[in-house]
């Protein structure tokens, strides 16, 4: 495969790719441990002269005083420099990241770039609401009061991203945000640098005006210093609800708003009526799409213990379809997890539930056909205890649990009983029934036989409790990068 990260060892800086101050960093292939190339590695200085473009391209640049279908023109323009890069963008989501061929583009490129283009047609709405005229009385003679809600763009974000979903996640926060007039400081994560900066080189071609998109690389030190400058006014980060707890607090001194989409247990629930082959395919994938590396997958299936025993038959049977390897095979159909750390935290996950008792049906080792790579198998644990650390603790690998209920009651309270609400799920013939349980799950998105995916745009996506909070995609996406602001006028 031919290395798609040649010529993106720099920072982009105020419309410039510059030289980092702190030098250069191996980034690893997931799938055979080899140098994918050396990255560049921001200092604090660097972070500085980002943070610096984008307050003086909001305070002094045209970007935010363009109108609406100025800067359309221009993240169209965007848009198109990203789809002309597109097989590039496809080498580096399986390079960096590790995700099967079939999912790297059509799932982690394509959606995107659709929710792009919505979000460049939704920022052409002004937005703009007129109050309901009153009649007023100053003393001498009566008048008319009369005025308007706009939205106008909050001022500078600042966006972290994980390493994941990299270039779906940095268009979701890029896309808005900038077509509400903001401008923007990017940090992705260390492990997967390459696409953002590939976006740099878009953006530079797209001709975005200098300032208005930044992006940073660098660890945590780089990140504490991202959410805690006072130049900053909104925070967008989508990681695990451990570290947005401490970004949260981090932010507060400084009263920044914040948007956190976190992490997730998701819930699939399965009654005795559902198509089980179709419950099945739904369930195993929720837990080994992208090696289940992914914040709202379905790691919980709760299903009627009518019918529990059968659909753990059927799991197994589609379960051998699964060819785990490189994800440049287009046979393969499930990667490596991102890094070594992150297989030695869901073998440890796994032996923990494996030693409280929980009865492994599939997996729970490494693959030995694989001794390159960061491989962890398919692995399945039934009869969970719902209130177990396998069935409450987010894995982030290819780790599902099958829990059982005798009632609609029972399956609604076991579904809520987790401190996230990212994501639920429920599988019926009964389409009514389900969409009245649905209406009882504490979750952000409820998903009926499978719903629509990712691929609805106008969808807004987020979720309760631990899962952050905020919006992303759809119009309440994009109206979390405005703020509401009031002009009054009197007529006498």
């Amino acid at each position: 495969m031919k290395n798609a990260s040649e010529g993106l060892d720099k920072l982009y800086l105020d419309g410039h790719f510059l030289e980092p101050s702190a030098g250069m960093e191996a980034v690893i292939n997931p799938a055979d441990e080899k140098i994918i190339g050396q990255a560049p590695v921001a200092s604090l200085e660097d972070l500085r002269i980002a943070i610096g473009a984008a307050r003086h391209a909001f305070d002094e640049g045209p970007w935010p005083r363009l109108s609406a279908a100025k800067r359309a023109e221009i993240m169209t323009r965007f848009y198109r420099s990203l789809i002309a890069r597109r097989d590039r963008f496809g080498s580096l989501i399986m390079q960096e990241g590790g995700a099967v061929s079939t999912d790297a583009l059509s799932r982690q490129f394509d959606i995107p770039l659709k929710h792009l283009l919505h979000t460049i047609g939704l920022g052409l709405n002004n937005f703009i609401r007129p109050l309901s005229p009153v009649v007023t009385d100053l003393g001498v003679m009566k008048g008319i009061g009369m005025g308007v809600v706009e939205r106008v763009p909050v001022g500078v974000v600042a966006a972290i991203s994980p390493f994941n979903y990299p270039t779906y996640l940095n268009l979701a926060k890029i896309g808005p945000a900038l077509m509400a007039g903001n401008t923007l400081v990017l940090k992705p994560s260390p492990l997967t640098p390459f696409q953002a900066l590939l976006l740099g080189e878009a953006a530079r071609d797209a001709e975005i005006p200098p300032g208005v998109l930044n992006i940073i690389t660098g660890g945590v030190e780089v990140g504490k210093a991202l959410t805690a400058a006072p130049e900053v006014d909104l925070l967008t980060f989508t990681g695990s609800d451990s570290v947005g707890s401490k970004i949260a607090s981090q932010c507060a001194p400084t009263l920044k708003r914040v948007l956190l989409e976190l992490g997730g247990k998701s819930p699939l629930i399965v009654r005795a009526d559902a198509d089980l082959d179709m419950a099945a395919k739904i369930a195993l994938r929720g837990f080994t799409a992208h090696a289940g590396q992914g914040c709202a997958m379905f790691t919980r299936a709760i299903v009627d213990n009518e019918v529990r025993h059968l659909f753990v038959k059927k799991v197994l049977t589609q379960s051998k379809l699964i060819k785990v390897g490189s994800p440049s095979d287009p046979s393969t159909t499930m990667g490596p997890l991102i890094s070594s750390s992150q297989r030695d935290f869901v073998e440890r996950s796994v032996q923990a539930a494996l030693e409280s008792g929980s009865n492994l049906v599939m997996g729970g080792g490494r693959p030995v056909h694989l001794n390159k790579g960061f491989y962890f198998e398919p692995t399945l644990f039934d009869n969970v205890d719902n209130r177990s650390a396998l069935a409450q603790d987010e894995i982030f690998g290819p780790v599902g649990c099958i829990i059982g209920f005798d009632t609609d009651e029972e399956a609604i309270r076991l579904s809520n009983d987790s401190k996230y609400g990212l994501r639920a799920g429920v599988m019926s013939s009964n389409v009514g029934h389900a969409f009245e349980m649905a209406q009882q799950l504490r979750a952000g998105q409820v998903l009926i036989n499978g719903g629509a995916l990712t691929a609805l745009s106008d969808a807004p996506f987020g979720g309760f409790k631990r899962s952050g909070y905020g919006r992303e995609n759809g119009e309440e996406g994009f109206l979390s990068y405005t703020e509401a602001r009031v002009i009054e006028c009197h007529a006498g």
